[in-house]
């Protein structure tokens, strides 16, 4: 038999062979260049703006009244996905259906969220999005359709004043999960309808639906770990642990990371029944290390589990998505306070040096097994690896060493000063093992700080008094800091955070359990190079006493 040449061949080989219906069809192919897609879509919507606007402007009324959100919100709904559902319709009116399907779904929404309890509106929001991707044959729409009835099966499982109250995390970790347990059965419920030749339409039409559902999924539970230990740095850690859930201790929370445990559990399960070449001692460990961390992290198991289910059916761009929620909660293991800091940084150096070791074993026996031809290249790369890793140690510590250096010189010769701190917002100034500084600054400087928008660093100039204590003056002149000095007068120079302009740092990081010790510091004391070049090395009293760690 000669081998298929063409899609068409493929296709009728296919339906011959029982694997795809009689009836199947290869999907139509675009012929319009997508920049013509693209300015018509970007005209479309542009001209649709104000199109809604007047409309809203003339319904405004009856869209606020009665009956109107839910007759307009049914009727454009109706109209957009009839035009969505057309096989050849202009490419400017298609894309005028999607903005109108927006406005559709947002008059019903407010009238059912107006006249019912938010969990029965978004039960029918479910349904109505549910219908609308059985009636439209766009991906992209059913992928955004399937995350929006995510959103909305949250806000049934766990009221949004529970999601985001103080401490949500029980709340919603119960409600990620159950919407983890029934995207799960959704896909059980996909995998038959694959089996069966007549379902095999909705199975595809379930794919894009699943695939939205997905990302809100892991999107959850990546924000119900909050923020991840990089991107708490780049926003500060007082505004990570502010936006992201509170911590849980108690027998609630040994609950939670059981049932991560017992989820990342079932991930290894479905990966060694999967795939029959994971089932080695080396990956065993690997998964015993996993465990370990899905026991710290509550919600780590739920995107293990969702790693190995769309990892064996090969949905590689949601694999992807998971193993990135992953690695997000991992990192947030840093801002988790019912933790010691130090506790912390064992476990994460724990895990990575034991990852470390399991893959140089597994590297190391793959190179015993190898043919004698190709085990000197073999032999070779671990050379060239092990040159690398050598040179980016040297690297790694030529560059701390440099930087321990800088702040030995600082301390060793700079000037000690006082700076005096600025009264804070009590409820944030003692957050475990950090203490949030804000140092007093004159009404002028502050004025002109702010909003600087500068590519140098800029100088703030001080004089030293007999105390020892530094009064801010005012900003040097960028083009020539050091001739605006008078004398007695020296400069310092501010450090950008959180898009402004700060005196060396806000932050004083101490020993947990000695929050009483630091609540008596009045000032910060500064060692200060004629560079300008500061560092904060302690704080001290309203006798400008150091105050002992």
């Amino acid at each position: 038999m000669t081998a298929p040449r063409t899609l068409d061949d493929v296709l009728r080989a296919a339906i011959d062979a029982s694997l795809l219906p009689a009836d199947a069809r290869l999907p139509a192919q675009e012929s319009r260049p997508w920049p013509v897609m693209l300015l018509t879509a970007l005209g479309a919507w542009l001209a649709a703006v104000p199109l809604l606007g007047v409309v809203g402007l003339l319904l405004g009324d009856i869209l606020s009244h009665g009956i109107g959100p839910y007759v307009v919100g049914a009727l454009v709904l109706a109209g957009a996905a009839v035009v969505l559902r057309a096989q050849k319709v202009p490419v400017f009116v298609e894309q005028l259906a999607t903005p109108a399907l927006l406005v559709g779904a947002g008059s019903l929404a407010f009238g059912l969220f107006r006249d019912l309890a938010d969990q029965l509106a978004a039960l029918v929001l479910i349904g109505v999005a549910a219908g609308l991707a059985l009636a439209i044959a766009r991906g992209w729409l059913r992928a955004l359709l399937g995350a929006s009835a995510a959103v909305l099966l949250l806000v049934v499982l766990a009221p949004p004043k529970l999601f985001f109250g103080s401490n949500p995390l029980e709340p919603s970790w119960l409600a990620l999960h159950g919407v983890l347990l029934l995207w799960c059965a959704a896909l059980a419920l996909q995998h038959w309808a694959l089996g069966n030749g007549a379902q095999a339409r909705r199975a595809q039409a379930l794919e894009s639906w699943l695939g939205g559902w997905a990302v809100v999924l892991l999107a959850g539970l990546a924000w119900l770990a909050g923020f991840t230990f990089l991107v708490g740095g780049s926003v500060g850690a007082e505004t990570a642990r502010a936006l992201g859930p509170g911590t849980q201790t108690g027998a609630n929370a040994r609950l939670l990371q059981a049932g991560s445990v017992l989820l990342a559990l079932g991930a290894a399960g479905i990966l060694a029944r999967a795939w029959p070449g994971v089932r080695q001692p080396l990956l065993a460990a690997v998964a015993l290390v996993l465990l370990a961390l899905a026991w710290f992290l509550p919600t780590l198991g739920a995107v293990l589990l969702v790693l190995a289910l769309t990892a064996t059916t090969q949905r590689w761009y949601l694999a992807t998505a998971a193993g990135v929620a992953g690695a997000w909660i991992v990192g947030g293991f840093y801002y988790q306070l019912q933790w010691e800091l130090a506790f912390k940084a064992v476990v994460l150096v724990g895990a990575g040096a034991a990852l470390g070791a399991l893959a140089w074993l597994a590297r190391r026996d793959r190179g015993g097994a190898m043919a004698s031809s190709a085990a000197a290249d073999v032999r070779a790369a671990p050379r060239r690896a092990a040159g690398w890793i050598a040179l980016a140690t040297v690297a790694t510590l030529a560059v701390a060493n440099f930087a321990i250096w800088q702040k030995e010189n600082i301390i060793a010769n700079g000037q000690a000063v006082f700076v005096e701190l600025a009264p804070v917002d009590p409820r944030s100034l003692m957050q475990g093992d950090y203490m949030r500084l804000n140092f007093a600054l004159p009404t002028e400087l502050e004025r002109d700080l702010n909003g600087l928008v500068t590519a140098q660093r800029p100088y703030v100039i001080a004089q030293r008094d007999a105390n020892g204590v530094a009064r801010l003056l005012r900003l040097a002149r960028p083009e020539a800091p050091s001739a605006s000095l008078a004398p007695g007068e020296f400069r310092i120079e501010l450090t950008p955070k959180n898009g402004a302009w700060i005196l060396v740092t806000d932050a004083w990081f101490f020993r947990e359990g000695d929050a009483a010790l630091w609540e008596k510091a009045k000032f910060g004391e500064f060692r200060i190079l004629p560079s300008g070049a500061a560092l904060l090395v302690g704080m001290a009293d309203a006798q400008r006493k150091p105050i002992a760690r």
